[in-house]
């Protein structure tokens, strides 16, 4: 389910907010009722118009994008900055990023017209995997990262235990290369996970997402999703499995 106006929105109708006020105004019916209450959700099975005109059911499209550093993860930048749909040019359905990456971060990102897919992976109750690779300023001991392991005070609150393994250290440049794996996703969580014990992230890539990996992907280059795997994608939100 998805709010009425996100869904207008999403469909290409109006803004977020002109949708609201097109509902406000009595402008748009859903199942052949006038609606006018903003929180009021709806599914792809119902029948919407607008100022008397259907909306049009767009196919559903999923892809995962290798997403490079220094892109937006969003559909414009009031900059002028490249943004992740800059990446779909022959792709002719509004898509739009299933959560983000930071501007400086790269890796895996899922990209879909499907709004109630989107709300699914995206649901605080939906704890699935996360796995990324940080180059960090530092060589963390085992006790360090312990801490991230039993879970570590943010100043909006306590992570979630993580699983963390240590995979290079160069004594020389001192420098490490980490893993963790989270299945929160707070803004810039990583990185304030490892500033919080004093190992400053240089570099981090998002590697896999739950099942999902890069393999056999380059920065800037994507795939669709198997009809197998967005099927698997939507057992694991409702259940709340774990991969």
């Amino acid at each position: 389910m998805e709010r009425l106006q996100k869904m207008l929105a999403h469909a290409g109708i109006a803004s977020r907010r002109k949708s609201e006020q097109l509902i406000l105004d009595g402008k748009v019916r859903v199942n052949g009722k006038v609606v006018k209450e903003l929180g009021t959700k709806v599914s792809h099975s119902d029948t919407i118009e607008v100022e008397g005109v259907q909306l049009e059911k767009e196919q559903k499209v999923y892809y995962l994008l290798y997403k490079p550093r220094g892109v937006i993860s969003a559909v414009s930048d009031d900059k002028n900055r490249k943004v992740v749909t800059d990446f779909f040019d022959t792709v002719e359905k509004r898509i739009y990023p299933v959560g983000r990456l930071d501007y400086d971060t790269s890796g895996l990102l899922i990209m879909t017209n499907d709004g109630e897919f989107a709300n699914l992976l995206t649901h605080p109750k939906f704890e699935i995997d996360k796995t990324y690779v940080a180059r960090l300023k530092g060589i963390p001991k085992r006790e360090d990262l312990q801490k991230l392991e039993r879970g570590i005070k943010l100043e909006d609150g306590m992570t979630a235990p993580a699983k963390v393994k240590l995979l290079s250290a160069d004594s020389k440049t001192g420098k490490a290369i980490v893993q963790i794996t989270i299945h929160e996703g707070r803004n810039r969580q990583v990185r304030r996970m490892f500033d919080a014990i004093g190992f400053p992230v240089q570099k981090l890539s998002r590697e896999q997402f739950a099942f999902l990996t890069l393999k056999g992907l380059n920065a800037g280059e994507s795939r669709e999703l198997s009809a197998h795997e967005v099927k698997l994608l939507r057992v694991m939100a409702e259940t709340g499995k774990r991969h």
